[in-house]
């Protein structure tokens, strides 16, 4: 991979990160976004955390053929326990996990936080607890995006510490930012779930003999709803 290039999804990744951050990417994905901004000179040192030896190798491996074994550190470690008080981390990010991995890993591992850092989150899914638990735990989401990479969908929330706005139920389901901004690659992914959710439903209802999925029902109402109005907000 050319060093200074990125796939689409973590190009808005990258997009996020603060000019001169120290940055944690936990999960890394052969260290791509941290040797990419390195050499752009966009980050001032970096950590790579990595829970699996054979994806440590690929990312130390990055590294090396890069020259940049001085300023990233590549950690066998789960979750926030790649980051050491001394690294002085000011961004997290997380890429390609599912939202209710990166929650768990966020929760669990909450008092290796300093307080202060951004977290740039990019989750394969599981959006809405992800959303919940940074509006529970003192989060303000300053952004989020959403994006299509070939066939695939991809949303990426920005937070900081602060004072959360309170939102609903479906607001964190859909996205409260996406909802104001409601673009076309927003209406796609919906309409593409709405399909695939009364498809579910349908096949559910006849292996059930007519037994409702409640959850999944509110969740089709919701999308219906969201997608019939002008403004892309659902009614009540």
């Amino acid at each position: 991979m050319n060093p200074r290039q990125l796939s689409a999804r973590l190009e808005r990744v990258a997009a996020h990160v603060p000019h001169g951050a120290r940055l944690a990417d936990i999960g890394t994905d052969h260290g791509y976004l941290l040797v990419a901004l390195m050499n752009r000179g966009l980050i001032s040192a970096a950590v790579a955390g990595e829970v699996a030896l054979t994806p440590l190798r690929a990312v130390e491996r990055s590294v090396r053929e890069h020259d940049l074994g001085d300023r990233i550190a590549v950690r066998l470690a789960d979750g926030l326990a790649a980051i050491e008080p001394a690294d002085r981390i000011t961004a997290i990010s997380f890429c390609g996990m599912g939202g209710e991995t990166i929650r768990d890993i966020l929760a669990r591992d909450r008092a290796r936080l300093g307080g202060t850092e951004r977290l740039i989150l990019q989750p394969n899914g599981g959006e809405q607890p992800l959303r919940q638990w940074l509006m529970d735990n003192g989060y303000r989401i300053l952004h989020e995006e959403l994006l299509q990479e070939n066939r695939f969908f991809y949303e990426i929330i920005v937070a900081e510490p602060g004072e959360p706005t309170r939102y609903s139920e479906r607001e964190m389901y859909f996205g409260p930012l996406l909802l104001q901004t409601r673009d076309p690659v927003f209406v796609a992914k919906w309409q593409r779930l709405l399909r695939l959710k009364q498809q579910t439903l349908a096949g559910l209802a006849r292996a059930r003999q007519g037994q409702a999925d409640e959850k999944l029902e509110q969740q089709v109402r919701w999308i219906a709803e969201l997608l019939a109005s002008g403004d892309g907000s659902a009614r009540s």
